[in-house]
């Protein structure tokens, strides 16, 4: 397997804080990675040092085979960031701002020109290149920060949490693009605490949690693994949970509890479950859905994702 990032023990630490502590990665060239976890998780940290916008405290990272610490500027050039927050130059236009970009890697003006029309044409914003960015939406301004990042034809594009704040629509409308941009054979790194974007886009995922790795694969594969293929939400009063438990027990491959509410994994005997819940008379709410990777974060930290 030819790699596109390798970190091996590399930790991080803030004063007291230690935000990246001794996490092992392997990315794939061509693959679509995605890291899970909370605010705070590590995430953030974690790619800043991938593009080398932070330097390393301990370990070892190479990104294309070049050491972090020894080959810094090599690698920037070779990579595509969108950042969280949004670094577009709101008084230029939208043409103006991949232009500009593309000088800072000194691609001639021709070339530059010439993919900055392409980058438009394939994120819908053709129409608006020469409008003001201050007069785009937010979806569009995050799609023209990534027709930004692709300036450079980037072997790795990296995405921090690239949809915060977007309404779903909008959402949508930039997985359907960086879906598109997987057949080039693009590596991306995406973070994000939006598990449904997670399951969408990523090849393989790791969830962190106070600067480590809780767990790494398929989205799928780990929904099967610690969770199955159906959750069952019941919510009752706490006194009463126990009484449910013991009549369901047996029939289940785990539970976790929040509140008030019970998440029951069931095995292969989900409509006895359903029908032994349904005769308890303190059950207030309840729903059955297909399980999904909040589920596993629930179940490998104890917790909602992003709650207490």
């Amino acid at each position: 397997m030819e790699l596109a990032i390798e970190a091996l023990s590399l930790q991080k630490r803030y004063a007291e804080v230690q935000a990246v502590a001794g996490i092992n990665l392997q990315i794939a060239r061509g693959e679509y990675f995605g890291m899970l976890g909370p605010n705070g998780a590590g995430k953030t940290t974690t790619v800043a040092m991938i593009y080398c916008f932070l330097p390393i405290e301990g370990g070892e990272l190479y990104v294309l085979d070049m050491d972090v610490r020894k080959q810094a500027r090599a690698i920037k050039a070779r990579l595509g960031v969108v950042p969280q927050e949004n670094n577009l130059d709101e008084e230029l236009t939208v043409l103006e701002n991949l232009l500009i970009y593309a000088s800072y890697f000194g691609i001639d003006r021709q070339t530059a020109t010439k993919r900055a029309l392409a980058q438009l044409e394939f994120f819908e914003l053709t129409a608006k290149q020469h409008v003001d960015v201050e007069a785009l939406s937010g979806g569009m301004k995050r799609r023209l920060t990534i027709a930004r990042a692709m300036m450079n034809e980037p072997d790795i594009l990296i995405l921090d949490e690239p949809t915060t704040g977007l309404d779903p629509e909008a959402r949508h409308y930039i997985w359907q693009h960086l879906k598109q941009l997987k057949k080039t054979g693009l590596t991306l790194l995406l973070t994000t605490h939006y598990l449904e974007e997670a399951s969408q886009l990523c090849d393989r995922i790791v969830v962190l949690d106070e600067g480590r790795i809780l767990e790494e694969g398929q989205p799928a594969a780990l929904i099967t693994q610690h969770v199955g293929a159906t959750v069952i939400e019941a919510t009752l009063p706490q006194r009463e949970h126990d009484s449910l438990l013991q009549t369901v027990q047996a029939l289940l491959n785990g539970y976790m509890v929040i509140g008030e509410t019970l998440y029951l994994h069931p095995g292969y005997n989900i409509t006895t479950v359903l029908a032994k819940v349904q005769e308890h008379s303190k059950v207030e709410t309840l729903t059955q859905r297909p399980a999904n990777l909040e589920d596993v974060f629930l179940k490998l930290t104890g917790r909602r994702f992003g709650g207490a």
